[in-house]
């Protein structure tokens, strides 16, 4: 029994060793692959700053390793390739299309509008901005608890920039205006098969957000509700 004992602890031991040394191998490896992706960061500085694509494949390769060229505006990352810079003024800007159209939209912005309007508002002459770039930047803005987040609807994803607790039925309502950019509550149950309860909660809280309008006259005579970000959407394309 003790020799059994004895030869367990011996390859427990074993195993530590063999553990530790993997450990020291990954990071040693990690530590190669970062040093390298700082010459290649280095090499292709302006494909980096110039090309959107480019930028997100650099990005996707930092995440596997798990270094952040956004996390800060100081340190090597922003010092060689102004990555830092570029997303606090691509956030800043964001942040000023939301507040601007919040009046209008309830802060609910369909993400290609709120890119083809970020594309207006940058300078001739600035970087190329892509939908990958908007998303990292509003994606580091949510951990600040700003209520900014990127939430999918159907096919469409929108901003939001205030902090609502959506659920699937305001989704699901959203995804029923994409169409017409507004709903009724017959259609409402009629196309989702809901009580008139449920239908109504779910207009409420978009109501109460200034993110659904209503519209009493209508040559029907059935009350309308229209969703502005939808509206919207719908009059760009």
């Amino acid at each position: 029994m003790k020799g059994k004992q004895g030869a367990a602890a011996k390859f427990k031991a074993i195993g530590k060793e063999i553990e530790a040394e993997q450990l020291d191998h990954v990071k040693a490896a990690m530590d190669v692959f970062k040093e390298n992706l700082e010459k290649f960061a280095a090499k292709h500085k302006k494909d980096i700053n110039r090309s959107p694509q480019f930028r997100a494949q650099f990005a996707l390769m930092c995440q596997k390793v798990g270094v952040d060229p956004l996390a800060s505006t100081k340190g090597f990352w922003a010092e060689l390739l102004g990555v830092g810079d570029f997303y606090y003024e691509l956030a800043v800007q964001i942040v000023d299309v939301c507040l601007a159209t919040r009046p209008q939209n309830g802060g609910l912005i369909a993400l290609e509008e709120l890119i083809r309007r970020l594309r207006r508002l940058r300078a001739t002459g600035s970087q190329a901005i892509s939908t990958d770039d908007v998303q990292r930047a509003v994606g580091k803005m949510k951990v600040l608890g700003s209520g900014f987040g990127i939430i999918e609807i159907g096919q469409e994803k929108m901003v939001v920039s205030v902090p609502v607790e959506f659920n699937k039925d305001h989704f699901q309502i959203i995804a029923l205006a994409s169409e017409t950019a507004f709903v009724t509550i017959p259609l409402i149950q009629s196309s989702l098969g809901w009580p008139i309860e449920r239908a109504k909660s779910a207009i409420d809280l978009l109501m109460r957000e200034g993110m659904a309008w209503i519209d009493t006259n209508t040559p029907s005579g059935i009350v309308e509700f229209w969703i502005p970000s939808v509206f919207s959407a719908l009059e760009e394309q």
